[in-house]
């Protein structure tokens, strides 16, 4: 089969990896990709929401399967546009993909299928939403309700700085049209982690989860970035765990998928906040999270390729998915800066790395001349499976064989505290 990745980071040089691993590849693409995808694929220079150019190139290459890494094409209706020109995709349509592309549309979806997730309200107009704010208590979050490169959640921890966040969303428009509608929540208390499940015609089939660690600096300190380390399995997916979340919240949204007319097929990527109350869920995405895909994958023992196939074709089996044991985790290497304002193009030492068991997944990188260069906030994902402490040792012992300037990384990763 020919195959097509769309996307540029970690997450794409980790779907490339693993699917040049199926032996039904005859051709894997991936536009744009980055310098690790290279590595596994042959890359294209078009970028992810440019569909028109993107389907022309799928239909000349007569490729046969296009695999959606980013959310951003995915709300576009890349799969809408594909698929009436007969060409097969591994993602969501524009209706589902509202998921994730619409804050508002995925909290009503939750509320009315009793999906247990935090109190909220959504706002259009500056002064409602101001009145609104006497609804909730300090902390609250304000989210803008479109996709806003992830910059668009702020926890606010007074009424001067809600108040502030609603302006600058509302009034002076930070986030163009993506902020046209507000939701104001509940903040929760307590430990996130992450659900991956593949997703078959709106039956939803579990990965094995993860537990990410979005704050730049040790401790959980900091500003929010992408995700700067993940580990998986997660410690609080136990057999009693899995089996509240597959009734509490798995089955419901399989029932409001076929109750609200969805045909959703591709992957849904479910964010919990573990709190006393129980878990409640936080979002939405229509996608492979990242860093998660990192070290989700590597521990997937079956062909991914057929498990896209077989989710698409309706017939998708739990019998399709062999896990192993071992956990991994990822530590992502960061930009000086990082998530705010960085430099880009310096070259990176150390790669490729030797040691086998080391798995190098790139998530800003491209390649000039014959060196690796920074191309991003988030640079390098590296990763090991095996038993934990055992893999994080391997882990930050290969960190010191790998360097460029300013680099950045945390080194907690992987504590249990």
């Amino acid at each position: 089969m020919k195959v097509l990745v769309i996307g540029s980071g970690g997450r794409e040089h980790a779907l490339c990896w693993k699917l040049a691993q199926s032996r039904e590849i005859e051709e894997l693409y991936c536009a744009p990709g980055n310098g690790g995808t290279s590595l596994v694929a042959t890359n294209v220079p078009i970028q992810s929401n440019d569909l028109e150019r993107l389907l022309e190139f799928s239909k000349t290459l007569e490729i046969d399967l296009v695999v959606v890494g980013p959310e951003e094409p995915l709300v576009l209706g890349i799969t809408d546009m594909f698929e009436e020109e007969g060409i097969s995709v591994f993602g969501p349509d524009a209706f589902s993909a509202r998921l994730e592309g619409s804050k508002d549309f995925a909290k009503d979806f939750m509320v009315r299928h009793n999906i247990p997730t935090a109190k909220y309200k959504t706002f259009t107009e500056y002064n409602k939403a101001i009145e609104g704010l006497s609804e909730f208590s300090y902390p609250l979050v304000i989210k803008a309700d479109g996709l806003c490169l992830g910059k668009g959640v702020v926890i606010c921890e007074n009424k001067e700085i809600a108040q502030q966040t609603l302006k600058e969303v509302l009034v002076d428009r930070i986030f163009g049209d993506e902020g046209q509608r507000v939701v104001i929540e509940e903040f929760l208390e307590g430990t996130e982690a992450s659900l991956l499940c593949f997703v078959s015609h709106n039956r939803l089939f579990p990965m094995e989860s993860a537990k990410d660690y979005k704050q730049i600096f040790e401790d959980d300190k900091g500003p929010n970035t992408g995700g700067v380390g993940c580990y998986s399995p997660s410690p609080f997916f136990n057999e009693e765990f899995n089996r509240k979340i597959r009734l509490e919240v798995l089955d419901r949204i399989e029932e409001g998928l076929e109750a609200d007319g969805h045909n959703f097929t591709g992957i849904l990527f479910i964010g919990f906040m573990i709190s006393q109350e129980g878990p409640k869920v936080l979002e939405f995405n229509v996608r492979f999270g990242d860093p998660e895909t990192e070290v989700v994958l590597p521990r997937l023992e079956s062909d991914l390729l057929e498990i896209f196939i077989h989710s698409i074709v309706g017939d998708l089996k739990e019998d399709h998915m062999t896990w192993k044991e071992e956990a991994c985790m990822t530590v992502v290497l960061t930009s000086g800066g990082y998530p705010g304002y960085y430099k880009k193009g310096y070259r990176i030492y150390g790669l490729p790395y030797p040691d086998e068991d080391i798995m190098v997944f790139h998530n800003g990188t491209k390649i000039e001349g014959e060196h690796f260069v920074t191309n991003g906030g988030r640079v390098l994902s590296v990763t090991c499976t095996g038993e934990m402490s055992h893999a994080r040792e391997k882990i930050y012992q290969a960190i010191e064989g790998i360097s460029f300037k300013d680099m950045g990384y945390r080194r907690d990763i992987g504590l249990f505290k």
